[in-house]
């Protein structure tokens, strides 16, 4: 049974929180990371680059010139691409990047990447993180439990308060438990949950076969 660290909103320690080695997954899963953050990488790409083909090249369907006679090269119409103005050949079309990955494969990756975490005590759970929507209180309360940016929050669900709250804060980023994903555990070396988010995520974690059982 690994330990986690917890205390309350005021900095005072708490009980640690017991996680299930059954869990726990450090032994496999480094290439499912590895294709989890490609993958979130490829899809935060826009994929907007768009050209025009010839097709699509607003002029007329003429033929510029006659074919033979004129000591020109042969043109069969102006929206070639060889032509300025013309069409782009092959060019980039709108496009969503990143690909499929297995949702086995994605299930490992968050595992392996949240057990590093765990093991490596970059976790610390707080009680209960509340937001009044003021910057200078978050700071207050980041103060108080000894966690200073670069860190991420994740909480059970987001609310406007919490948005408003952390949005003006250099390095602090504010995710739910539902949403937080392999890349943000990597990115950061510092994450602040919510009692309530740890729940959640350990419930996302327990193999579905378990859920039925426990049921």
């Amino acid at each position: 049974m690994s330990k986690i660290r917890m205390c309350d909103s005021k900095g005072a320690e708490l009980a640690d929180l017991d996680f299930s080695e059954d869990l726990m997954e450090v032994d496999q899963g480094l290439q499912a990371v590895h294709e989890s953050v490609v993958r979130y990488q490829a899809r935060r790409r826009a994929g907007t680059a768009s050209t025009l083909s010839k097709g699509e090249v607003a002029g007329t369907g003429a033929k510029p010139w006659k074919q033979k006679g004129t000591g020109r090269a042969r043109a069969g119409y102006k929206q070639s691409p060889v032509w300025r103005g013309g069409a782009v050949a092959f060019g980039p079309e709108p496009r969503a990047y990143g690909g499929k990955i297995n949702r086995k494969v994605a299930k490992l990756a968050f595992q392996r990447a949240f057990s590093e975490a765990v093991a490596g005590g970059e976790i610390l759970v707080v009680d209960e993180i509340v937001a009044d929507g003021k910057t200078q209180s978050f700071v207050a309360f980041l103060d108080a439990i000894k966690v200073a940016a670069p860190a991420l929050v994740v909480v059970d669900r987001v609310t406007p308060e919490c948005e408003q709250a952390i949005r003006n804060l250099d390095r602090i980023e504010l995710t739910s438990s539902e949403s937080l994903n392999v890349y943000q555990l990597l990115r950061y070396p510092r994450i602040v949950l919510s009692k309530a988010a740890m729940d959640a995520l350990q419930s996302r974690l327990t193999p579905r076969a378990a859920k039925g059982e426990s049921a």
